[in-house]
């Protein structure tokens, strides 16, 4: 009996690329081989799980011995391809073979020692990117004594120079022949964990990546990837002190993947899948989720409900003039100290599938957008802000009024438009940060003011709170019933460690719920659409040119944002009448806190977009108007004459004229040339 002869490693992945069929009979790596040369790529992406069906020992050996294996790979993939198109061989030097979907994923904490030299797959988010540049593999030198070339291949982070002159014999020194020299394009990224991933109370590990020619420009800051690559190590130095023994680890890529840009459901179950069509079903499945939402925090049932359409969102629509509308709704909740802001802002950054919390004095523009640094080889690196990782998901921003004035305005641009654009140190970029903002903030005052408007009581520019779909006031007013209620809550809570009434979605399986709810794209039917239009004709419908204005086309917007999220808590893919009716009412409670002119007792949007009310505007241009008519005749007026006038003319008392009078001047407007008289600037 003739022994057969064991295949060599090289024929054993040839078989794979060969003989490997998917489930319709097809030849997969086969095909992919082939459409190489209509490609124009020197790569081909090899799925770990059938390299695992065929050969097993093959598999752990690549893990194992990746430098040698990898090799092996690569000889193969050649080999077949050569069969496979043998005119595009003749251009490629080498094919890459790059493995897709290891079975065990390693976590970035927890890579070590153990792993040098081995293949490993990790996920993490991309914070950091540098420029592409050429990457030395094959180089030729020239002796400078005798100018005899030579060649040497490279390896490791630093150029290897030959030991000695092949003709002269001599030690060098040596020149590279760059353009007889083979480079390949390369990249360094920044690999840091994912938020979610990241264990209460600590710092975000990270580590380096090196990614090269297929693979560089393939993602950027923000985005989530899963990377294949060998773990390496390169010495560490200090200046004139030498070597540590401390070595510093990175990564060599094989392989890059950016994951989908909604939040993974792979690990969804048929019985859950079924379990969420029956929720979803349920006449009360809203009051459900509400009802889960922070059962630790007692009342609040419409910022609760505004916080369920904020998880759930609406959907992103692009024109096809290039304009995006933004389908996140962005909520500010201003309350008073002790209103359990904070928890909820947590709350909802761990129930949501992306999440992320930030404070107000811990922020900065940078923080919150995106940082150019320089790296080490002198060039300079884009790293990705707050507002960018959590593209996709919801930035929560506590104690929003404590950021410095000039961080607040790096936020405008990323409520509207969903965007960070960056113009520092010889990098022009656009960033992507598509992400729902929940804020809270304190009034100015310690405590809110009834008598004054949402603006005068908050510590915020118009340009920032007109941005908000909608804004909540909470206020901490004595009331024995409620408090009673809420006593015998807290108390409970912390008797049992637990809310005393169990959320009816366990937080594991709401997260699930929305990241399933956030495939759907509802769209309006038509009783829905006649319903919102009713609504903004019925606000908008002022009887005289004298009325202020009660809503825009921005809250609009914000209708059908609610109304869309309020679909898909409900996995429907229709918006109906319903849902526009509910929108409106959350929305009407909003503005009945904070878009009242407590003047005229009547609904102004101005309050918010430009911060004064139609009434305040009106006696501030009669004012302006006296002094200039007053200007014509005498120069100037007195501001006696000034008050006596305002009182019998128009009705507008002392005390309320002075403090007109004060904010035409914060503004300005006029100015007084000598004391008591007043003239336009």
């Amino acid at each position: 009996m003739i022994e057969k002869t064991p295949l060599s490693p090289v024929e054993r992945f040839q078989n794979l690329l060969s003989s490997y069929q998917d489930e319709d009979g097809e030849y997969k790596y086969r095909k992919r081989l082939s459409q190489m040369a209509i490609l124009g790529t020197k790569s081909i992406i090899v799925d770990f799980e059938d390299l695992l069906t065929i050969d097993f020992d093959l598999a752990t050996n690549i893990i194992d011995q990746p430098d040698d294996y990898l090799q092996y790979s690569q000889e193969a993939a050649k080999a077949q391809l050569k069969i496979e198109d043998p005119e595009y061989v003749e251009d490629v030097d080498k094919i890459c073979v790059m493995f897709r979907g290891l079975p065990d994923k390693t976590q970035l904490r927890k890579m070590g020692s153990q792993h040098i030299g081995k293949l490993i797959f990790v996920d993490g988010i991309l914070v950091r990117a540098s420029s592409i540049r050429p990457f030395l593999t094959h180089a030729v030198f020239k002796c400078r004594r005798c100018e005899n070339e030579s060649s040497l291949e490279q390896a490791g982070t630093f150029i290897l120079f030959p030991p000695f002159c092949s003709a002269c014999q001599r030690t060098g020194p040596f020149d590279v022949v760059e353009t007889k020299s083979e480079f390949v394009d390369s990249q360094e990224i920044r690999v840091q964990e994912r938020p979610e991933d990241l264990p209460p109370g600590q710092l975000p590990r990270w580590v380096d990546v090196r990614l090269i020619d297929d693979l560089v420009d393939k993602a950027r800051p923000g985005d989530r990837v899963t990377i294949t690559g060998i773990v390496r190590t390169r010495k560490a130095y200090l200046p004139r002190r030498g070597t540590l023994r401390m070595f510093d680890v990175f990564l060599e890529t094989n392989f890059i993947d950016i994951a989908g840009k909604e939040p993974e459901i792979t690990d969804l179950s048929l019985e859950e899948e079924n379990w969420m069509k029956d929720l979803s079903k349920d006449p009360s499945v809203h009051e459900k989720i509400v009802q889960s939402i922070a059962p630790s925090v007692y009342g609040y049932p419409n910022i609760k409900e505004a916080i369920m359409y904020l998880l759930f969102g609406g959907v992103q629509k692009h024109l096809p003039d290039g304009i995006t509308i933004r389908g996140d709704s962005n909520i500010l909740i201003i309350g008073d100290p002790g209103t359990a802001k904070s928890v909820l802002l947590q709350y909802v950054t761990k129930i949501a599938p992306r999440g992320l919390y930030t404070s107000g004095r811990g922020s900065t523009a940078v923080g919150l957008t995106a940082a150019v640094i320089r790296d080490k080889s002198g060039g300079m690196t884009l790293e990705a802000g707050a507002l960018v990782l959590a593209d996709r998901g919801i930035c929560a921003i506590d104690e929003m009024d404590k950021m410095r004035e000039d961080d607040r305005v790096a936020i405008h641009e990323a409520m509207e438009q969903q965007t960070v654009s960056i113009a520092k140190g010889g990098i022009v970029a656009t960033l992507n940060a598509r992400t729902a903002i929940l804020a809270a903030a304190n009034p100015a005052l310690g405590r809110y003011d009834p008598f004054r408007t949402v603006v005068e009581n908050i510590n915020l520019p118009v340009t920032i709170l007109s941005r908000f779909d909608l804004i909540f006031i909470i206020r901490d007013e004595p009331n024995q019933e409620l408090d009673s209620r809420l006593a015998e809550h807290v108390l409970a809570l912390h008797r049992t460690g637990r809310a005393p009434v169990n959320p009816p979605i366990k937080p594991r399986m709401l997260r699930k719920y929305i990241s399933y709810a956030k495939r759907i794209n509802p769209i309006l039917t038509d009783e829905a659409m006649n319903r919102l239009k009713e609504f903004y004709l019925q606000m908008r419908n002022t009887e005289s040119s004298e009325s202020p204005i009660a809503i825009t086309a921005r809250q609009l917007e914000g209708l059908i944002r609610l109304s869309e999220a309020r679909a898909r808590a409900s996995l429907r893919k229709e918006i109906l009448v319903e849902d526009a009716q509910a929108a409106i009412i959350l929305m009407k409670k909003s503005l009945e806190q904070v878009g009242i002119d407590l003047a005229s007792g009547k609904f102004d949007i101005d309050i918010l977009m430009t911060g004064k009310p139609k009434s305040v505007r009106d006696k501030l241009q009669v004012l302006i108007s006296i002094i200039v008519e007053a200007e014509k005749t005498v120069g100037m007026i007195r501001e006696g004459a000034l008050y006596e006038r305002l009182e019998t003319e128009y009705d507008i008392q002392k005390m309320e004229a002075s403090n007109l009078l004060n904010q035409l001047i914060k503004d300005g407007m006029i100015y007084s040339p000598r004391p008591g008289y007043f003239k336009k600037t």
